[in-house]
């Protein structure tokens, strides 16, 4: 009969056989190896569209500070925001000449982003911390809508939107970051048009290279390998805790929330969700539903 003995960790268990110099079972044996720095330390954290303005809640982004902080404080991380922080409604050629319009003000927009972007960047502040913001397609209402009045030159501009220290990025400038491209969007060279659809190996195909790109709401992930090598697509839009009207009803039901690429490498990476519902049960307690109604 084969003796039985207990594991020389103190756990209690028992362990039957033979096992290693170490007389212990398996999992112990796991949880005894010493924990190793990956062979490369390259981390992104990506904040999608936050989409700020006067009368939606911001307090998800406080979350993402403390996530952030909680995480990473003191440890190398990239961090890159995607766009479209403020939302600037005032300025949106959609709803001209529109009920919508009334009570729009220019200055409250730039106020209710300054103050979301203050509360995402609030201590962030150490060592091996690089910050990155990328202009969207909605801060760059303001550049258009002074290209369209040029009496606006000087008193309306981009310099206007606080960004802190963070390094920031002209809109669909590509910032290459460890081989993985970022921008607001991509498109097509021809049209000047985003790539878009549902197809995200499809687009991987027409961009070429590995990328991440907001604009465009929920999330999509594709992965294909070129020549060995890993080229990864990703596409998130949406990082805030309001329904949009002009998505109606329906549309509104969608992923929000950061992602986080690990041993970001030539273009490859591991890649981590962390939705806003996570981070609401973390931080206030309870369900994003319970908070919201």
């Amino acid at each position: 009969m084969t003796p039985k003995r207990r594991c020389e960790c103190g756990c209690g268990k028992e362990v039957v056989g033979k096992r290693t110099k170490r007389f212990a079972t398996r999992s112990c044996q796991i949880k005894a190896r010493p924990v190793l720095e990956p062979l490369t330390s390259n981390t992104h954290l990506l904040i999608p569209d936050t989409q700020c303005k006067e009368g939606v809640p911001d307090i998800h982004l406080e979350w993402i500070n403390q996530y952030i902080r909680d995480r990473y404080e003191g440890k190398a991380l990239t961090v890159v925001h995607l766009g479209d922080h403020w939302d600037m409604p005032s300025l949106s050629s959609y709803d001209r000449g529109k009920g919508a319009m009334e009570g729009r003000r220019y200055k409250t927009d730039v106020a209710a982003g300054n103050a979301g972007f203050a509360k995402l960047g609030a201590g962030l502040e150490w060592a091996g911390l690089r910050k990155v913001v990328l202009m969207g397609n909605h801060e760059e209402r303001i550049v258009r809508a002074v290209e369209s009045d040029i009496q606006l030159e000087g008193i309306i501009g981009l310099e206007q939107l606080d960004t802190l220290d963070w390094e920031r990025h002209d809109f669909l400038e590509p910032v290459d970051i460890d081989g993985m491209i970022y921008a607001h969007y991509f498109y097509q060279p021809m049209t000047g048009r985003p790539y878009s659809g549902e197809n995200i190996e499809l687009r991987l195909k027409q961009i070429g290279h590995s990328f991440v790109m907001g604009h465009q709401q929920g999330l999509r992930i594709g992965m294909r390998y070129v020549n060995g090598r890993q080229q990864l697509g990703v596409v998130a839009g949406s990082c805030y805790l309001h329904d949009e009207e002009y998505k109606g009803p329906q549309a509104n039901a969608h992923w929000r929330g950061i992602i986080i690429l690990n041993n970001v490498e030539a273009g490859a990476a591991d890649l981590i969700t962390v939705s806003l519902e996570y981070l609401c049960r973390r931080y206030e307690g309870v369900r994003l539903e319970d908070l919201r109604t």
